[in-house]
């Protein structure tokens, strides 16, 4: 604990929808809802009109729809949200050398050690015009937390929810986290809540009164202590700058079960490119390749593959994913598949690539497992710690296959020359009227509204859905750049 209220947390408020808004001007004020659009889609993000309906993060899509029929129901669009993330995090970077992201959207900042902020005055201040410079940077707003340790940090940011900033003086921690929910304190789930709650404890404040005895008792001795030390406003850990990555993989979850074994080795190769963008981006390379099957009763298979040495060669996992893929049973329909590597390095070793050790693919057999998986390796908005498989060994959201990063892709097999598919929310570019968003498909049609970042609401036009005057584009940026683009 520190003696002054140095360690800043930024959490962007209801981050992918708040982006949404932003871009969309005739969403701004309106119930957004983020994630996957297909039967078995998740919700990643949900705006604060559409959370007054009751519709939140990690929700099945299908249950916000019923909750709000109204809202707008979009794709996420992974570059942008990497893109004004990677705009807020360098505004981070200025403030102090150690910035620890947890996500896309969330951050601990070491102000002491960047000598911005030293007592109470000068890290308010440097809040205040954090918060001002994202605003300027990206027009969206975040809310800071400011403490002497990471937990009342995070907690602060919580409380200042939205777009607001809270400062926990040292000395009135106990005071001020005694009332709250014990589901405030970091580790504390459903599970852990509900065996506290039949104990009579609901608050922090008797969590402290239990004493750490009788925590331990409860709870077990690691997260007894834990627990206790939370409830005192006792955290020491330090922010730390840099989190090696331990993996890269992407999954996708299928609205309907795959039975075509073509359909299915397609789909993995597919993953297997995407995988290997992700780890080239990275500037990483890997050894081991796996491979992830979730099959129609959720029972879920993984297989690996050692190689002699790391590789980012695309040919390389995708031959080693179709191997591993020949051991796999998919028999009764396939849900879900992931490809991913792990045994990460910084380098190659071009002459080893397809070299493989003398020992056996390793299985792994992990039964019914609850919906929700990877896609792009973004997290639910509000899940700690789960930012992206490459970065903070975390998981993610499950959405709908093949509308991941907001791409038009071809329904059908690899071999079909199939009619183009536009999901809700994507980018698009006419020739003639320049650049809009995909508000709606269906029976050979498409609606767009032709609009962007700074102007006023756009006007909606209907076209077919193979129109070649229609294509794909690339998101506008948010801020500073929209006029005059065309």
């Amino acid at each position: 604990m520190r003696a002054a209220p140095t360690i800043l947390h930024l959490d962007m408020d209801a981050f992918y929808a708040s982006v949404e808004q932003a871009s969309k001007p005739s969403l701004r004020g309106k119930a957004v809802i983020v994630g996957g659009l297909g039967p078995r889609g998740v919700v990643a993000t949900a705006s604060y009109e559409a959370r007054r309906f009751g519709v939140h993060s990690a929700m099945p899509t299908a249950q916000a729809r019923r909750l709000c029929p109204n809202g707008a129901y979009l794709i996420p669009r992974f570059s942008l949200y990497r893109e004004v993330s990677d705009l807020v995090m360098g505004l981070l970077r200025e403030l102090s050398p150690l910035v620890e992201p947890l996500s896309l959207d969330e951050a601990f900042v070491d102000l002491e050690a960047g000598g911005t902020a030293f007592d109470s005055a000068s890290a308010r201040a440097t809040g205040e015009r954090l918060r001002a410079d994202i605003e300027a940077a990206t027009g969206l707003s975040g809310s800071v937390g400011l403490a002497g340790s990471k937990m009342l940090a995070k907690v602060a940011s919580e409380e200042a929810k939205p777009a607001g900033l809270l400062l926990i003086e040292p000395g009135t921690e106990r005071e001020l986290l005694a009332p709250m929910s014990v589901r405030t304190l970091p580790g504390v789930g459903p599970a852990t809540g509900e065996h506290l709650r039949r104990a009579g404890i609901t608050t922090v404040g008797e969590l402290a009164e239990a004493g750490e005895d009788e925590l331990v008792r409860m709870v077990g001795k690691a997260h007894g202590v834990g627990l206790y030390r939370m409830a005192l406003g006792l955290d020491d850990r330090p922010v730390v700058a840099e989190r090696d990555a331990k993996s890269v993989s992407v999954e996708d979850t299928f609205d309907v079960d795959l039975h075509d074994r073509v359909r299915i080795r397609f789909e993995v190769q597919r993953l297997a490119d995407r995988c290997v963008g992700r780890l080239r981006s990275s500037g990483h390379s890997g050894r081991t390749i796996v491979l992830k099957v979730r099959r129609y009763d959720f029972s879920t298979l993984t297989r690996s593959e050692t190689l002699r040495g790391p590789t980012d060669d695309p040919s390389v996992v995708r031959e080693a994913a179709a191997r591993l893929l020949e051991g796999v049973d998919t028999t009764g329909g396939v849900r879900l598949l992931g490809v991913g590597v792990t045994g990460l390095a910084d380098y190659t070793q071009e002459d080893l690539f397809a070299q493989v050790l003398g020992v056996g693919a390793e299985a792994e057999e992990v039964g019914a497992v609850a919906e929700g998986a990877v896609a792009e390796g973004v997290a639910p908005e509000g899940e700690e710690a789960a930012a992206e498989p490459d970065g903070a060994g975390g998981t993610g959201a499950a959405w709908s296959a093949g509308t991941a990063g907001g791409a038009v892709v071809e329904a059908g097999g690899p071999d079909a020359a199939a009619a183009r598919y536009w999901p809700a929310g994507s980018d698009v570019r006419h020739a003639l009227y320049g650049p809009g968003w995909v508000q709606g498909s269906g029976v050979g049609r498409v609606t767009v509204r032709f609009e962007r970042p700074g102007s006023p609401p756009g006007r909606v036009r209907t076209f077919r859905m193979d129109d070649p005057e229609l294509e794909s584009s690339d998101p506008l940026p948010l801020v500073g750049r929209a006029e005059g683009a065309a």
